[in-house]
C-alpha cells in the first residue's frame, strides 16, 4: 500500500493512496511510530497538500557510488566497501516544496535514488533478514553541491543544506527493490536513466553495513545512490525523480 503524510484543512494527516478514486483513506495515528487505524473517511487528493512522507527523528543515512556508471561519470570507481555519509533530517522536503539553491555554490546537481524507510530498531542485522526492518521504500533526491562536495573533502555540506533531501510522495509498504526502473528530469527533459538491478550492493548488503557501524531506528532513511546522468539545477528548473512502482517526485528550484 502507497502511505501518504499530507496537510488537510490545516492539520497534519495520514492516508492510504487509493489510486483509482484519487483519494486517501484516513489513518488515525502515525503508521511508523505508534501504529494506525483506517477511518471511513476518505480525503480527495486534489484538496490535500503533499509533504514528506516521513521526517526521520533520527537521521538520513546516504551511499554514494552504488551504481558503477555514475562512479565513472564522476572520475571514480566503485569502492572495495560500501561509501557511507549523514544528511540532516533538516534536508527533508516533500513533494512540490522548493529546493533552494545557496549562494555557497555554484553548482547544484540532482540526484535520483531509492530510498529505503526503516520501520524497526535495527542493529547488526544480517543482509539475508533486512527486510525485516523495513517499513517500506520512497523516492529521494539526493541533492548536492557538487563544486563543495570537491573542495571540501568530505560531503557534509555538500549534500546537507536545506531542502537537500526531497522525499515522496508516498511509501510504498509492499515493493520489489531489485528491479524497476529509476529516473530524473528536469524540465521535462530526461537527465538520468536506469534500472535498480545496476545497484552494485543490495539493500540487504547496505542495511547491514550501515546497522553494523550504528543503530537504525523507526523512520531512518536509507539512500542507495543515483544512476548516470546527474547535472545542474538552476533557478526556474522542476526536476522530477521518479521510481517505477512508487510514484515520482516533484519540486521546483529557486534561489535563495
Amino acid at each position: 500500500m502507497k502511505i501518504a503524510r499530507f496537510e488537510y484543512k490545516d492539520q497534519l494527516a495520514y492516508g492510504i493512496y487509493d489510486e483509482d478514486a484519487q483519494e486517501y483513506i484516513r489513518l488515525l495515528g502515525d503508521p511508523l511510530y505508534t501504529g494506525f487505524e483506517t477511518t471511513d473517511e476518505r480525503v480527495p487528493a486534489a484538496e490535500a497538500r503533499l509533504l514528506a512522507p516521513v521526517i526521520p527523528r533520527s537521521k538520513v543515512v546516504a551511499f554514494g557510488r552504488n551504481y558503477s556508471e555514475h562512479a565513472k561519470e564522476m572520475g571514480n570507481e566503485v569502492p572495495g566497501e560500501p561509501l557511507m555519509f549523514l544528511k540532516p533530517n533538516t534536508s527533508i522536503i516533500g513533494p512540490g516544496h522548493a529546493i533552494v539553491l545557496p549562494p555557497q555554490s555554484q553548482q547544484v546537481e540532482h540526484e535520483a535514488e531509492l530510498a529505503v524507510v526503516i520501520g524497526s530498531v535495527a542493529r547488526n542485522v544480517l543482509a539475508a533478514d533486512a527486510e525485516q526492518v523495513v517499513f517500506g521504500y520512497t523516492v529521494a533526491n539526493d541533492v548536492t553541491a557538487r563544486d563543495l562536495q570537491k573542495s571540501d573533502g568530505q560531503w557534509s555540506r555538500a549534500k546537507g543544506f536545506d531542502s537537500f533531501c526531497p522525499l515522496g510522495p508516498y511509501i510504498e509498504t509492499e515493493f520489489d527493490p531489485t528491479k524497476g526502473a529509476i529516473g530524473a528530469q528536469v524540465n521535462g527533459k530526461v537527465r538520468q536513466v536506469g534500472d535498480l538491478d545496476q545497484m552494485e550492493r543490495s539493500i540487504g548488503d547496505l542495511i547491514a553495513y550501515a546497522s553494523s557501524v550504528f543503530t537504525l531506528l523507526p523512520g531512518d532513511i536509507l539512500l542507495t545512490g543515483t544512476p548516470a546522468g546527474v547535472g545542474p539545477l538552476e533557478d526556474g528548473d522542476e526536476v522530477t525523480c521518479a521510481v517505477e512502482g512508487i510514484g515520482a517526485l516533484r519540486n521546483p528550484v529557486v534561489a535563495a
